[in-house]
């Protein structure tokens, strides 16, 4: 059960974070103002977060918080493939929506640079375990090629995302990413269907 109001805790004011970030910006959101949002402490901040910096690895939590959702609402029966392409649409239009570029832009930033763990790397990620387990099921239904690795599919589906994010924030934000997505991601995809 603590772990439980552990991850509650730490979720509000990632969420009440984010949200404030998108809002206000990251520059104008305050650490007063997140622990407000978050309705939580300043001794709880202060246990999860040494200061509002620590937040910009977390929009990865972020992510995979919405890669839950999705695996729920997920179509069972939805060709692996045509999943894939689903889970990229939805991230995207989220990242486009409810995410700053600004932000965006931090984020990646801060992960070329950093000596330590890289949040976006992280293999025990929900986003990592979701993705193998829709490539190894499309593997088993034919749908997807066996003669490539689980793990270099998916390396190369989380590489190709990773790629358009940073075009995106390089360009400024100058196109729909969910839209430049829905036609890049099956092109550079489209060799590891099955019979491709």
């Amino acid at each position: 059960m603590a772990k439980k109001n552990t991850r509650n805790t730490r979720g509000k004011i990632i969420d009440a974070a984010w949200m404030l970030f998108y809002r206000q910006g990251y520059d104008d959101t305050t650490v007063e103002e997140i622990i407000e949002e978050s309705g939580t402490s300043r001794g709880s901040f202060y246990h999860y977060f040494q200061g509002k910096d620590n937040l910009l690895s977390t929009l990865a939590d972020v992510f995979d918080r919405k890669y839950e959702e999705l695996a729920e609402t997920m179509d069972p029966e939805m060709d692996r493939f045509d999943q894939l392409m689903y889970l990229n649409r939805e991230l995207f239009a989220m990242l486009e929506n409810s995410i700053s570029l600004d932000l965006v832009a931090r984020l990646y930033s801060s992960q070329l640079v950093t000596r330590g763990d890289k949040s976006l790397l992280d293999h025990g990620r929900t986003y990592y375990k979701l993705l193998r387990q829709i490539v190894l099921q499309g593997q088993e239904r034919g749908e997807l090629r066996k003669d490539v690795t689980v793990s270099e599919l998916v390396r190369v589906y989380a590489l190709c995302e990773r790629a358009l994010i940073y075009d995106w924030c390089l360009s400024g934000g100058d196109y729909s990413l969910t839209q430049y997505s829905r036609t890049m991601m099956p092109m550079f995809l489209r060799e590891f269907r099955a019979g491709a």
